[in-house]
């Protein structure tokens, strides 16, 4: 006789009582806070305008499996924590990512989601950076007074011998060089690059697109671009000038300006040697390295402590108050590491481990994609509480891994959330305000 109980776990005993588990649950998931997620989109509008912009080449009449569909469960995937396309082959049974996605029934698999990656182009990366500048604006209620656009580069490890693969000094290992654009919170940009490049390259172009496009949106609007030493190209701050656009950029230390800033480092070290605590002095110095076309204000920054001098240099179109200036206006950029950061670690912006250049590309935006809809979760629902600025991971943690039972007919979904789940008031608070938008 078949032995019916052959997928039954066994575990320790419970008060006398035997413990044992299979998986024959049903409709069963522990991702609910997909609802969320679902509810975001319907207000942004975001992943069908993007499900549009990418190419389909495939037979109209051979297609189970719409692109949006595809996008969707992609995307919400990310969101959820599952980063590997593995996942795919059991997660595209799951009732809540099928309800996510528009589907009722099974999703796509990993090869077909694969080869929806490998259809991607250079024109639908670039579309995609457009529908992020889109979102943006459609963001605010009205023309900001100023906007503060950060530009970084970071290294993003490779996983093989891809496509556009090359070793980087400074990190110490084969990587991509992807250049990232974001104003506060919101993404605006996201392009793979080669590390065999200048930390620049590409920037300036981008900038001016920006520019561009802000402008035909807000023509009155204030644009301060923010980036660290590894951008500060005279050309680059030449143009800005002749447009408009104000800039605040780390320089990098050279024999040249730290003489011109000698006599602040020798009045914060003798404040030091008298006093024994950390001294950090502000000025302005007039500096112009030998290829630019014209000198230009620069603050400089001279610390001193017990680890000795440690002189910053920032070069600036902005007037005012230098130490305000850098404390402010220029360190305020580290926000914008974080938010690298936080789309790296919590939403797989480096699982580029394709072969082939442009899908890398397109798994880059389709973690962007992912972002946005953390971040508008955040702004449209958890605005006004301590939650507003928690991290991708911690928002999945407290609020999207939710266990639930669903239950469905031709009539209707409904999902039991988990009676005991501590984070019910912040869902309910998020269900609101998603819900009344």
């Amino acid at each position: 006789m078949t032995d019916c109980r052959s997928n039954q776990l066994e575990f320790a005993s419970c008060q006398g009582r035997k413990v044992q588990a299979d998986f024959e649950g049903g409709e069963v998931s522990s991702d609910g806070g997909l609802l969320l997620l679902r509810e975001v989109d319907r207000q942004i509008k975001v992943l069908r305008r993007a499900a549009a912009l990418l190419p389909d080449r495939r037979q109209a009449g051979k297609v189970r499996h719409s692109t949006e569909a595809m996008l969707r469960q992609r995307v919400f995937a990310l969101a959820q924590g599952y980063e590997d396309l593995n996942d795919h082959e059991q997660l595209r049974h799951d009732p809540l990512l099928q309800t996510a996605a528009g589907r009722s029934s099974a999703l796509a698999s990993a090869p077909t989601l694969c080869r929806m990656e490998n259809e991607a182009d250079r024109h639908s990366a670039m579309a995609l950076n457009n529908l992020l500048v889109d979102l943006f604006i459609e963001s605010h209620r009205s023309a900001p007074e100023e906007v503060v656009l950060d530009f970084d580069a970071t290294d993003d490890p490779v996983h093989g011998r891809q496509e556009g693969r090359f070793f980087h000094g400074y990190y110490d290992r084969y990587c991509f060089l992807p250049l990232d654009v974001f104003c506060g919170s919101q993404p605006l940009f996201a392009w793979l690059r080669p590390s065999n490049i200048d930390e620049a390259r590409g920037a300036w172009a981008v900038r001016r697109w920006l520019a561009k496009r802000l402008r035909e949106a807000w023509p009155e609007v204030r644009i301060i671009w923010r980036a660290d030493s590894g951008f500060c190209r005279w050309r680059m701050l030449q143009w800005s000038e002749r447009h408009g656009v104000d800039y605040i950029v780390g320089l990098a230390r050279n024999a040249r300006v730290t003489r011109l800033a000698a006599s602040l480092m020798e009045e914060a070290s003798s404040e030091w040697e008298r006093s024994g605590q950390k001294q950090r002095k502000f000025d302005w110095i007039e500096y112009g390295a030998r290829p630019w076309d014209r000198a230009r204000s620069v603050i400089a920054k001279a610390e001193y402590s017990e680890k000795g001098s440690n002189p910053r240099f920032v070069v600036t179109s902005l007037e005012g108050d230098a130490q305000l200036l850098y404390d402010d206006t220029y360190c305020a950029r580290g926000d914008m590491e974080n938010r690298v950061k936080e789309q790296q670690l919590g939403l797989f912006a480096d699982r580029t481990s394709c072969h082939a250049w442009w899908p890398n590309q397109l798994r880059l935006l389709l973690s962007t994609l992912a972002y946005v809809l953390i971040d508008a979760l955040r702004r449209l629902a958890l605005h006004g509480t301590d939650w507003a600025r928690r991290q991708a991971t911690t928002l999945r943690a407290c609020l999207l891994k939710i266990g639930a039972v669903i239950v469905r007919n031709t009539r209707r979904v409904v999902v039991h959330l988990s009676s005991s789940w501590p984070g019910r008031e912040r869902f309910l608070l998020a269900h609101a305000r998603l819900r009344s938008g």
